[in-house]
């Protein structure tokens, strides 16, 4: 079935026992790691609201399996002057001082699934004060146990280690540019965008700020098209869950294509200035 045929699993009332078959029958099995990006309002009225959508992907991965959200917080721990170098103005260095450092507690306005997931008693939330995954199951504590602060989405990430489980990506009623692997993706190109993250940590006591690259911002200029052109080319099904439009996509297999892709699109970019 072509990437744009949409199968509904479900028009009745979402429950958290409607939404684990559903999970189920696109393909998500006990066990599975799962990075889930995913908007509440898409799915149309679910009883029980996030929490039962964490619920029933929980269920369908089972005991064994893992759920894993992004829980970012890059517009919350940032600088809001990135633009004044130098020495900082009074109401610079005021402003900057406002600044929270993160810590594991931290809200995230990554949506209302995301942050069911992250409140969870048992969930485990990697260190970057910008970049952070939550995850609960199995794997959530090899997920999140280390994160670089540099390329916060390559390999030493939760990212890597997902990849490295086998892990699948659920995009429920989102497109391809909330796609954080594509991202990973890209880091692993031989030219990738570059952006600058800026924020403030503790260390050794000091309150300081740190400045380092990352892959950049791809302002949905690639990464729609390349994810469209993996699911045909891998003939993902494009499901209706509720009213949600969702796929299920192996994250080995995307990884490769995407490389592949994202280098020779970015050499024709570079070609091109």
């Amino acid at each position: 079935m072509g990437t744009h045929d949409s199968t509904p699993l479900t028009t009745d009332q979402l429950t958290t026992a409607r939404l684990t078959e559903a999970w189920r029958a696109m393909g998500v099995h006990e066990g599975m790691a799962l990075m889930v990006h995913s908007s509440l309002s898409s799915l149309g009225p679910v009883e029980g609201g996030a929490a039962a959508v964490v619920a029933s992907l929980r269920a369908a991965v089972g005991p064994t399996g893992t759920v894993a959200v992004p829980a970012f917080t890059t517009s919350i721990v940032c600088d809001p002057h990135p633009e004044h170098t130098g020495v900082p103005t009074p109401g610079v260095a005021e402003r900057r001082a406002a600044v929270p450092l993160f810590h594991p507690g931290m809200p995230s306005p990554m949506g209302a699934i995301a942050e069911a997931l992250r409140t969870l008693p048992e969930s485990r939330r990697s260190p970057h004060p910008q970049a952070s995954v939550a995850a609960v199951g199995a794997q959530a504590e090899r997920i999140t146990a280390r994160q670089s602060l540099g390329d916060a989405v390559g390999r030493e990430s939760p990212f890597g280690v997902l990849h490295d489980l086998d892990a699948s990506v659920l995009l429920i009623g989102v497109g391809h540019n909330r796609n954080t692997f594509l991202h990973y993706a890209e880091s692993l190109t031989p030219d990738p965008r570059l952006k600058l993250r800026r924020f403030p940590m503790a260390v050794a006591g000091e309150r300081v700020w740190i400045e380092t690259t990352d892959v950049g911002n791809d302002n949905d200029t690639h990464f729609p098209p390349v994810g469209r052109e993996f699911e045909e080319q891998a003939s993902i099904r494009e499901v209706l869950v509720g009213s949600a439009p969702c796929r299920l996509l192996p994250v080995r297999a995307l990884i490769p294509f995407a490389v592949r892709r994202f280098t020779e699109l970015l050499a024709a970019d570079g070609a091109g200035v």
